[in-house]
């Protein structure tokens, strides 16, 4: 689910004034993954790092997590109604500090965490891009040194999965939903690539997902949307990956790139 380095100065020159351009999105998989359960060493020029974690796993770590947030973040972590929607909060962020210091070598406290346009957090004139996201019970953290979107999903869910493909999919993938041997697995799929395209142009979730088309390995289509016009790239690589049996994940870069690793937080 959306949550979320601010817009790339790559991609600053795309005129606010065009109205509609095209998009290549290339996708890859979905494909079983090996969770790695030693930390890797530095980040790779061309690597992908994604930390993931279950809450079940991760629960013993609340307390320490919940030290390292700044004000702001405990503050909003208050103001959630429910305790495991404040906890799966505190876990994520905190697992995303925990990241961020590891990589950076500097205490997870004092990292001062800026947001761009449209809500997506970023570390200021820093090599290192980020990206988290949660679902009901599990986050993941995402690194690169490019801009980077990363969704996970869980297949522990109830979704009336059809009725939202009609409403947020094309045609085309709708039509791959119903004819799949797990509609319901491949409807995450897709929406986890959606959700990781916009998240790494900075968007975030848009209200017109048609014009996004991510069913095919290499998919070529116009966009309209006045924001996505304006800060997505000419192209996205796109991963999407089965995490066990319960997860579905999809991170997405403008360039493509190798060492793509799954490391267990």
């Amino acid at each position: 689910m959306p949550t979320g380095s601010g817009q790339d100065p790559r991609y600053a020159h795309v005129p606010a004034m065009r109205t509609h351009r095209s998009l290549t999105v290339h996708c890859q998989g979905p494909a079983a993954h090996q969770v790695e359960h030693l930390a890797p060493g530095p980040l790779g020029a061309m690597e992908t790092h994604v930390w993931f974690g279950t809450l079940a796993s991760l629960e013993k770590r609340m307390e320490r997590y919940h030290a390292l947030l700044d004000e702001e973040e405990r503050a909003r972590a208050d103001r959630f109604r429910f305790a495991k929607d404040r906890d799966r909060y505190i876990l994520g962020h905190g697992l995303l500090r925990e990241t961020l210091g590891r990589y950076l070598g500097r205490p997870a406290p004092e990292l001062k965490l800026l947001r761009g346009e449209f809500g997506k957090p970023f570390l200021e004139a820093h090599p290192v891009h980020f990206n988290l996201s949660d679902t009901k019970d599990a986050v993941l953290v995402a690194l690169a040194h490019q801009p980077i979107g990363a969704d996970i999903e869980t297949m522990n869910r109830q979704t009336d999965h059809e009725r939202v493909a009609a409403h947020y999919f094309t045609p085309r993938e709708v039509s791959g939903i119903l004819h799949a041997a797990d509609g319901k697995q491949r409807f995450l799929e897709l929406w986890t690539r959606k959700e990781a395209v916009l998240k790494a142009c900075g968007v975030g979730l848009m209200d017109d997902l048609h014009s996004l088309e991510v069913g095919s390995a290499l998919n070529r289509m116009q966009i309209t949307h006045p924001d996505f016009v304006r800060l997505a790239a000419a192209e996205y690589h796109v991963r999407t990956v089965l995490a066990g049996e319960d997860h579905v994940i999809s991170t997405a870069t403008a360039t493509t790139g190798h060492g793509w690793r799954l490391i267990a937080a």
